[in-house]
């Protein structure tokens, strides 16, 4: 079973040797095919969805655990791998870091004109890469910045999505990890895997269940008149200061809190960090919207222009004076793969632990590789 979550890894810099990129690309392509030929390509694709998996298969590649730069070595190393050979492991790889992961769309489009899918099946995949990218940068809103995005896709359409975003300020990176098969709305819990090392203690989490109204509000305000919402974001715009004041927390003088906002352990609000005031873009894009009349929240997220300002106001205007309070807990849970020994998070899961071990080992004994490289990675394993 694939558990919901995050990945959250120390922020890498500087470039992977050649000589191991090389062997990452020799011994990714042989445990690539046995994988395939044991569990077939759709199976593949679903444990790379799995964070802990793709975490234990760089590492059994020769990267280490916690670095941020296993996403992007590994993703570009497995890309490299099946070169040439897609056709036949019946897997396919778009994107990657930086400018790569803008090509996406343009690398999945080609390979559904060479697959021969026909243009509903091709538009689909696109539109899951764009939608995945675009609900990590504006509706998880954690403080880390999208620089990596892969699509992982096989013949019969299941997919994964592997982004990383970057935190500079505390030299962090998060992964994040989606699979076709394991939610219903892009927009409500959408995430696979469990693996992180970092909890914010406060993450405007729009994608969280306990988001539901907040997100309900939000649509009615854009199917709502210009001059209506407008007139909501007014009174944040002219009560600016006043709502510093409002939204404060109880301190230990005997200031007047006029709205506390429940559950939240911290003094401060979001809100006021936020200058409605000078952004003519915001006002744009609200006119947009409003003349769109969006039929959910997705169709909102997919309109151009959209992001994570416009959803955050949305969000803040259906907080602060409609009620509707979104999530502020981050999305990330768990701190190990299987489990502690101490029961922290969750007790070890010997079953799956134990799975995953004889999958890899079983993988590696089976690659086409030399039997020195064989035994280093059966001993990175045994760690």
């Amino acid at each position: 079973m694939i558990k919901r979550g995050l990945a959250t890894f120390t922020l890498d810099t500087g470039k992977c040797p050649p000589w191991l990129f090389e062997r990452m690309v020799r011994l990714g392509r042989s445990m690539t095919e046995v994988l395939i030929d044991e569990y077939g390509p759709d199976e593949y694709i679903k444990r790379i969805a799995d964070p802990i998996w793709f975490q234990s298969l760089g590492t059994v590649l020769a990267f280490d655990w916690n670095a941020s730069g296993l996403t992007t070595i590994l993703t570009a190393a497995l890309k490299e791998a099946i070169k040439d050979q897609e056709k036949d492991l019946g897997i396919f790889i778009a994107g990657g870091k930086g400018a790569t992961s803008r090509k996406t769309p343009d690398q999945i489009e080609t390979w559904g004109n060479r697959l021969n899918f026909n243009d509903e099946k091709t538009k689909s995949l696109v539109y899951s890469s764009k939608m995945s990218a675009k609900v990590d940068s504006s509706l998880v809103q954690d403080g880390y910045t999208l620089y990596h995005h892969a699509f992982f896709f096989s013949k019969s359409g299941s997919w994964t999505v592997v982004q990383q975003g970057m935190n500079t300020q505390n030299s962090t990176a998060r992964r994040y990890h989606w699979y076709s098969d394991s939610f219903d709305s892009f927009v409500n819990e959408p995430h696979s895997g469990i693996a992180s090392q970092l909890f914010k203690k406060k993450a405007l989490n729009l994608v969280a269940k306990a988001s539901f109204k907040n997100r309900k509000v939000s649509l009615e305000l854009a199917n709502a008149s210009y001059l209506t919402l407008m007139k909501d974001i007014q009174i944040l715009r002219k009560h600016d200061s006043e709502l510093t004041k409002m939204i404060a927390l109880k301190t230990g003088d005997e200031q007047l809190t006029i709205a506390s906002i429940a559950g939240l352990e911290f003094k401060h609000h979001p809100v006021e960090y936020e200058d409605f005031g000078k952004s003519k873009y915001l006002e744009k894009i609200l006119a947009r919207i409003t003349e769109l009349r969006p039929q959910n929240y997705e169709k909102l997220l997919e309109i151009k222009g959209v992001g994570g300002k416009t959803m955050r106001a949305l969000s803040l205007v259906s907080e602060i004076i409609y009620g509707a309070d979104p999530s502020y807990e981050d999305p990330a849970r768990y701190s190990f793969a299987h489990g502690g020994k101490d029961a922290t998070p969750y007790p070890v899961d010997r079953k799956t632990y134990d799975k995953t071990i004889q999958i890899l080992q079983t993988a590696v004994r089976k690659a086409k590789i030399s039997p020195v490289e064989k035994d280093k990675a059966l001993r990175r394993i045994s760690k």
